[in-house]
């Protein structure tokens, strides 16, 4: 076979390969990248994305309550406020101590509630929108849905779209730089 008739054998491969990638995850694909946009703008979106961090009174960590005081009145904030019965599922405690605030994100509906970290007193209590766009963006909203605990449906998503991106890179390449080698191959 001619180096010619190889390199169009090739040719034609990495197309097939590129289309049928493509029919078959233009949905994933399109959810990547609207999430990686609205991630991208996430701290650009006046609250909407990602809530506006408040400001404390005191930046000085000695002037600030116990963080298991805030956390506390943060768990009561939220019964209170949401619901008298939501599951108080912690994710994670964003001390912020430039801005004064401790955040207190949760898992359950993904609310946040912001304490001055020195009174106390509910800065905000707020959606964040970006986590749930966070977690359909790396798959991790599979492992939520099908309650696994391992992040086994993450992992598999991201390996998959991993290598699909891959395959694209690779296979786009070639669509677009073969035919110009062996055009000029054949001058």
């Amino acid at each position: 076979m001619t180096n010619r008739k190889k390199q169009a054998n090739l040719l034609r491969l990495f197309r097939k390969a590129h289309r049928k990638t493509g029919a078959f995850l233009f949905i994933f694909f399109f959810i990547i990248s609207i999430t990686s946009l609205l991630l991208g703008w996430k701290k650009n979106s006046n609250g909407t994305i990602l809530p506006k961090t408040e400001i404390g009174v005191s930046s000085d960590l000695k002037d600030w309550m116990k963080i298991d005081t805030l956390q506390t009145i943060a768990f009561n904030t939220l019964k209170k406020s949401i619901d008298g019965n939501i599951k108080l599922d912690l994710n994670r405690i964003d001390i912020r101590p430039e801005k004064g605030v401790a955040k207190f994100n949760f898992d359950n509906d993904y609310w946040e509630v912001q304490l001055d970290g020195t009174t106390g007193k509910v800065l905000a209590i707020s959606k964040r929108h970006s986590d749930l766009i966070e977690n359909i963006h790396d798959g991790s909203i599979l492992d939520i849905l099908f309650g696994t605990d391992s992040d086994i449906l993450k992992l598999i998503y991201t390996t998959i779209m991993g290598t699909a991106l891959l395959i694209f890179t690779i296979t786009g390449f070639w669509l677009w730089y073969g035919p110009k080698k062996m055009r000029k191959e054949n001058r």
